[in-house]
């Protein structure tokens, strides 16, 4: 049977920093201009795409953004048995045009993670959230995850750390060495950055 008007999908694999997460791009838009992180299989009900993947019995985490998502396997798993597995089933499942988000289902948390400026942001958060969307945004989205602005306390800025990111072994060092220090020197008032325990 020969489909038409459907556009043919590429897949091809990212290596991230975590060696538990790989981004898997296509050349179509997921989830144009958002990003969304389904930690669990329990957390997965607003998109078909993510609960499918988790059937695979390999699948501990699914992060969806732009046109990648990121898949977080079990520990045991080798990348190399799983991956063609994967690409043929995303290709399939969105040359099918399959819904991969629906947004109605996707339950609005009084989580207050965003690095949005709102107009009752004070002056050193407002200068934390443009940092983190002019500098850290870019280069973490490169690695298949996302780092949001979730609170600052004196002197402490708290960050949620999503997709790759998250559970990652160098996302410390990225966290501490990197983010904290650029921080530091651009912002006085910022006397240090950690991640909001999971």
């Amino acid at each position: 049977m020969i489909k038409t008007g459907n556009p043919i999908i590429s897949i091809y694999t990212e290596m991230t920093p975590n060696p538990e997460t790989m981004k898997f791009v296509a050349n179509k838009l997921l989830y144009p201009g958002k990003h969304i992180d389904f930690p669990d299989e329990a957390s997965a009900k607003p998109s078909p795409l993510a609960v499918e993947l988790f059937s695979f019995p390999f699948i501990r985490g699914v992060f969806v953004m732009a046109n990648f998502i990121t898949l977080t396997k079990t520990p045991d798993t080798d990348w190399n048995d799983i991956i063609p597995t994967i690409k043929s089933f995303l290709k399939e499942y969105l040359e099918d045009n399959r819904p991969v988000i629906n947004e109605e289902e996707i339950v609005v948390t009084k989580d207050t993670a965003s690095n949005e400026v709102s107009a009752d942001d004070t002056d050193v958060v407002k200068r934390i959230k443009e940092l983190l969307e002019n500098y850290v945004k870019p280069a973490v989205e490169m690695d298949g995850g996302a780092i949001q602005f979730k609170d600052y306390d004196d002197g402490t800025v708290t960050l949620m750390l999503q997709g790759s990111c998250s559970g990652c072994p160098s996302s410390m060092i990225t966290l501490k060495a990197g983010i904290e220090g650029m921080m530091k020197r651009m912002i006085p008032e910022v006397k240090e950055v950690v991640a909001e325990a999971e």
